[in-house]
């Protein structure tokens, strides 16, 4: 009996976790394949979170992440460590997920060793090769290097196809939507110390890229200051993220103020029951872009450009860039403004139905030529 061709998952980050947590499922459930999946550690505390969340075990972990680590590090830690796996462990098919380091590493890596890479969630661009950095690179590099482009949206296809890609080009939808759906039946709730859903409208904000760190992020926090000012009856969660450079400042700027609540990363179904309950976001993640709309909640971006201009044309998000006034003018008008809310909460989500998953599935089976 002939053995079954081997489809290795490879990703390092918590957003890559979440996207790829429905694939792998929809991989183990099928009969068709042998189904691996590899860690590179990009981040690891976070992405444990989300792999015991969706009861996945990583068949190997590189356990690259260092203190401070470098593009660099992680590019070429990741590279030399899948060379041994895939030596050892050769797969007929490589999936990687979106612009991280890891996956452009991961992509890189199998390319080398003639092995056909899917790339999840591909065709993202902002036209800007250095906003955002490095996510607008990798992506694009990937996009040289894949055999089955997995297209979340209708534009990334188009995105594709106008770059001249080799290679598949299928339109299947995110599966962040998948993830969604899985945690949003079951999600708890959210219970922070002092934080009170019920006497405050409750601001939802996540902040971490690269090109908001130093005097972008004093302006994002300043907003928020200014928001808070104007409205007593609003309070702010914001999950901080690991990287001392952002968390650390965050800390001194908003840590005092009583209606600030500033927690450690949320684990993805409590981060989900946040959504649900919080009035409206403000971030620089792109899931988050995709996510708020299917649970009817306005997304105001703090990012002068977005791979993800579905959300800002279908209205559910907007961008607002990073300075203190457009913050403070463009979440006061939300708050004081019913008909601008709504416009925004009941706009149509452009990011799929919930079976990206078992498209991608279907699509790389006929790759493979399995039945």
């Amino acid at each position: 009996m002939a053995s079954l061709p081997r489809v290795t998952l490879v990703l390092g980050t918590r957003p890559e976790a979440i996207k790829l947590a429905p694939v792998i499922l929809a991989f183990q459930a099928s009969p068709l394949f042998e189904t691996r999946v590899v860690l590179t550690g990009q981040h690891k505390e976070m992405v444990a979170q989300v792999m015991q969340l969706f009861q996945l075990q990583a068949q190997r972990d590189l356990e690259l992440m260092t203190p401070r680590q470098t593009l660099t590090h992680v590019t070429c830690a990741a590279l030399e460590g899948l060379r041994l796996e895939f030596g050892e462990n050769r797969p007929d098919l490589v999936l990687v997920q979106g612009d991280t380091t890891t996956a452009f590493a991961a992509a890189l890596a199998a390319f080398y060793d003639q092995i056909p890479v899917g790339h999840v969630e591909a065709g993202l661009r902002t036209n800007n090769l250095f906003d955002p950095f490095p996510e607008e690179a990798n992506r694009r590099l990937i996009s040289q290097v894949a055999q089955l482009h997995f297209a979340p949206t209708t534009e990334s296809a188009k995105n594709l196809q106008a770059s001249g890609v080799v290679g598949e080009i299928h339109t299947t939808g995110n599966t962040v939507i998948d993830a969604l759906l899985l945690m949003a039946a079951a999600a708890p709730r959210c219970d922070v110390p002092g934080l009170d859903w019920q006497k405050h409208r409750v601001i939802l904000a996540t902040v971490h890229r690269r090109e908001n760190w130093g005097a972008p992020l004093k302006h994002i926090a300043m907003g928020f200051l200014k928001v808070l000012e104007r409205h007593p009856d609003t309070a702010l969660l914001l999950p901080l993220h690991k990287n001392p450079t952002v968390r650390e400042p965050l800390q001194e700027w908003l840590g005092d103020h009583p209606r600030v609540f500033l927690t450690e990363p949320l684990d993805y179904d409590r981060l989900v029951a946040a959504i649900r309950g919080c009035t409206l976001l403000l971030t620089d993640s792109g899931g988050l872009q995709e996510e708020a709309p299917s649970l009817g909640k306005p997304v105001l971006v703090l990012r002068r450009t977005t791979e993800r201009p579905e959300a800002v044309e279908a209205g559910t998000a907007k961008l607002i860039g990073t300075s203190t006034e457009a913050i403070e003018a463009e979440t006061c008008l939300l708050l004081e403004n019913k008909a601008a809310y709504e416009a925004m909460a009941m706009a149509h989500n452009p990011f799929g139905d919930g079976k990206a998953s078992e498209r991608i599935v279907a699509a790389s089976a006929a790759y493979l030529a399995v039945n």
